[in-house]
């Protein structure tokens, strides 16, 4: 695989130049992580579900550059004006607070979602969290989730069993009603049934507030392999399945526990459990909402930035917009937004995106048109993951110049804002087990050690759904909120095979038609991503009475809740004929069209 050549120096290059204090701003943003190696800060911060996509295909994740690689970019940092970290105080609002202690359940964001559906916050800690750390936010409620280790193994999390007794309720979920048992005198083991899959579960106690409303048999999803043998003193037996126990109570100690996922939607009535858990055990108020976080997030971001000057790498997506709308309401002119073209955007996406931005929302945008420079790397290059490295390491060097042409102009600069999402958090700081961290996000962690710049991450407390929440009360477009998914290295990934100028120029016809029709059927906000795909395969076709040889183009639609799993669409054979009719009419060089009804897994969403 080749390496991808250093930039070569330029006249005004601060690369080039003799540097002195006065002349280094420290004006980069989170390039290349120190401890994994991973690129940072240069895809596109609204397709972390595409990030997720990717790592069961790329075990060190889309980012990963070779230590020697890592070593140049780094390189690249030196002479920056380096100070110690100043770590932005963490962005939270001040209302109630259910902490989610993660044991490395893959259903562990859902559990956190559930929560806040009902107005409600949630965060998610690493089950290792000391104590200090969940008593930190004040918590009405603690729940302990699933996972896959046993409770009896060496190698078991080493969770506090110390929060049992600090007063506040508990709810326990699969694993966490086996720690519960384990660590209060009870005794676990390997179930001589396994449950795995839907289950029936009949309650045996409706008297337990954790049940109120609910039927005496629930359907619900079971995944465990462990069993309570014997409970603790003063629990009792809530709950069971015609295999094993389902569910244990102590209301003096403040402790219900579920063997169960009342999260996932296979559990119809798992909600209802979870509003009980919330409102009728913990006392929530269900005050977290929009307006109140914008508000409270308004007024710390104007408190910490104070006069100071802030960038903010646009990339055109949900999470860039709203974090510069938020952080522009608080700051105002303070703010500096840019927008790299990097060549392999969709069409006309370079020239809307500044317009949509700039002139309805009022933010100062600078547009770096670097199509050549990109265009310049990928020359040659038919390797997905090289693809990825040398936009990416580009990417640096283009918002390198730029941020230092910015805070020569200003004086300095001493922020930078990032979109980075709470699964871009979970995802970087999970304990062993599905959540575990498979990949170092590009959001999350990749500030070069020292660097003297400081985060502003308004959004890293939120999900996606509630990101456009928060942009609609913003007053935010539509045509900006509702974008699908698009990934960081644009259609550079979805050209199979070299990325040249004539290639994308085709695939942008292509996938505008897609779009269009797509939207013109009424499909656009119902679907996770539609998109084209410009294979490297050329065949015979026939148009007006002549013969002819051209390329051929995939239709790729996807139906996905958070990218991990995605389903393909059956879009209406008329919605299909129109879009291949167009496509082969319409965009000179392909004469065929095929559609993609690959699901994920085995498939991945995006085709590099």
């Amino acid at each position: 695989m080749p390496s991808f050549g250093r930039a070569p120096a330029r006249k005004g290059d601060f690369r080039s130049r003799n540097r002195s204090p006065a002349r280094n701003f420290g004006a980069l943003p989170r390039f290349v992580s120190p401890a994994s190696g991973a690129i940072a800060g240069w895809t596109d911060d609204d397709t972390e579900s595409l990030c997720i996509q990717h790592r069961f295909c790329h075990p060190q994740g889309p980012g990963f550059v070779p230590e020697r690689v890592r070593c140049l970019l780094e390189s690249r940092l030196q002479g920056m004006l380096y100070t110690p970290p100043h770590p932005l105080t963490h962005w939270s609002v001040d209302t109630q607070t259910i902490v989610i202690l993660d044991f490395g359940s893959q259903y562990t964001q859902l559990i956190a979602r559930r929560i806040r559906e009902h107005n409600v916050f949630s965060v998610v800690l690493p089950c290792t969290a000391p104590l200090s750390e969940i008593q930190a936010h004040k918590p009405i409620g603690i729940i302990l989730s699933g996972g896959p280790s046993s409770v009896y193994d060496a190698d078991a999390p080493a969770a506090d069993p110390a929060m049992l007794a600090i007063g506040v309720p508990v709810l326990g979920i699969c694993y966490g009603l086996q720690f519960i048992v384990h660590h209060l005198g009870g005794k676990v083991r390997s179930a001589q049934k396994r449950e795995y899959g839907h289950a029936d579960v009949t309650i045996e106690d409706g008297t337990t507030a954790l049940f109120a409303g609910l039927p005496a048999t629930l359907h619900v999803w079971m995944s465990h392999g462990d069993e309570a043998l014997e409970l603790p003193a003063g629990f009792r037996r809530t709950a069971v399945t015609s295999n094993a126990l389902a569910g244990i109570a102590n209301e003096q100690r403040r402790i219900w526990a579920v063997q169960f996922h009342p999260e996932v939607h296979h559990t119809p009535l798992g909600p209802q459990l979870i509003k009980n858990f919330v409102f009728a055990i913990c006392g929530a108020r269900g005050d977290w909402t929009p307006a109140h976080f914008i508000e409270t997030t308004v007024a710390a971001i104007r408190e910490k930035v104070g006069t100071g000057h802030v960038i903010c790498g646009l990339s055109g997506g949900v999470d860039s917009s709203v974090a510069a709308v938020l952080v522009h309401k608080a700051i105002g002119s303070q703010l500096t937004c840019i927008f790299v073209n990097n060549g392999v955007l969709r069409k006309n996406e370079f020239e809307n995106v500044q317009k949509n931005l700039r002139d309805k929302l009022g933010l100062k945008i600078v547009g770096v048109d670097a199509s050549d420079r990109f265009m310049q790397q990928l020359a040659g290059v038919t390797d997905p993951e090289t693809k990825r490295k040398r936009i990416g390491a580009e990417f640096i060097a283009v918002f390198d110049d730029e941020a230092n042409r910015i805070a020569q102009e200003q004086g300095g600069v001493d922020w930078l804002v990032q979109g980075t999402l709470y699964p871009d958090v979970i995802e970087s700081s999970s304990v062993k087990g599905p959540s575990q961290t498979i990949k170092s996000h590009h959001n999350v962690g990749g500030l070069p050690e020292g660097m003297k710049l400081k985060l502003i991450e308004p959004l890293r407390d939120l999900f996606k759904d509630e990101v456009r929440r928060i942009g609609r009360d913003l007053g935010m477009p539509e045509e900006i909120l509702g974008r699908q998914p698009f990934p960081g290295p644009g259609l550079a990934v979805r050209i199979l095979g070299e990325v040249t100028p004539e290639r994308v120029a085709l695939l942008q016809e292509a996938d505008e038609v897609v779009v269009s029709e797509i939207k013109a059927a009424g499909l656009y906000s119902k679907i996770w991503q539609s998109f084209a795909v410009l294979l490297p395969v050329m065949s015979v076709g026939v148009m007006g009475d002549q013969r002819t040889y051209a390329y051929t183009c995939a239709v790729r639609a996807v139906h996905s809740e958070d990218g991990m799993t995605a389903d393909w669409v059956p879009l209406p054979p008329e919605v299909l004929k129109r879009i291949s009719s167009r496509i082969v009419n319409e965009v000179r060089g392909i004469n065929r069209v095929v559609y993609d009804i690959t699901s994920k897994p085995p498939g991945t969403i995006e085709w590099e």
